[in-house]
């Protein structure tokens, strides 16, 4: 299998090259990527547990799902992409922000991103793709804050960063 490139950008989101994502995670390259927030009527974010063969980060919890753009794709075909591939449904999405953020792995790997955090609404259960995810829940807003302070090695680095992004975001706008 092909490794995917990853689109490399400067701080003000322009494209500059593309990048094997491995190599960019190794060199700790600014590129672009994407954040997926789901939530139901109930106000409760869709979390996946990261399936537990992954190169980093496995069986830790994190958003519903978050990748990388491909050359050509916008962010909305990107996250409705991966969401489906991932999570196994297809909901209308929009983004909210973006921000970049820098947070290194314990494996020498490091995420340096330009982050477009996205949400969107669904009520039903996910049909994931056991390739990608290894369980998931619906957990409140409020519950998923306090659970990520008092057991933080629960989740992935980026998400405890561009979670409190989201909820930051989420106190000072309507969505």
């Amino acid at each position: 299998m092909l490794e995917e490139n990853v689109i490399l950008v400067n701080e003000n989101d322009e494209p500059i090259g593309l990048m094997p994502k491995l190599e960019a995670h190794e060199k700790a390259v600014l590129h672009r990527a994407f954040s997926v927030f789901i939530l139901n009527d109930a106000k409760e974010l869709l979390l996946q547990q990261r399936a537990r063969h992954k190169y980093h980060s496995p069986l830790l919890w994190t958003n519903t799902c978050c990748s990388h753009q491909r050359e050509g794709e916008t962010n909305i075909e990107a996250g409705s992409r991966r969401l489906f591939e991932e999570m196994g449904f297809s909901t209308p999405i929009k983004e909210l922000f973006h921000f970049i953020y820098k947070a290194p792995f314990d494996n020498g790997l490091t995420e340096h991103e330009l982050d477009h955090v996205m949400i969107g609404y669904y009520n039903d259960n996910p049909s994931v793709n056991h390739e990608e995810v290894e369980d998931w829940k619906w957990m409140r807003i409020e519950d998923v804050k306090t659970d990520m302070e008092i057991h933080p090695e629960l989740y992935t680095v980026w998400f405890k960063i561009i979670f409190d992004e989201f909820y930051h975001f989420l106190e000072e706008h309507t969505v």
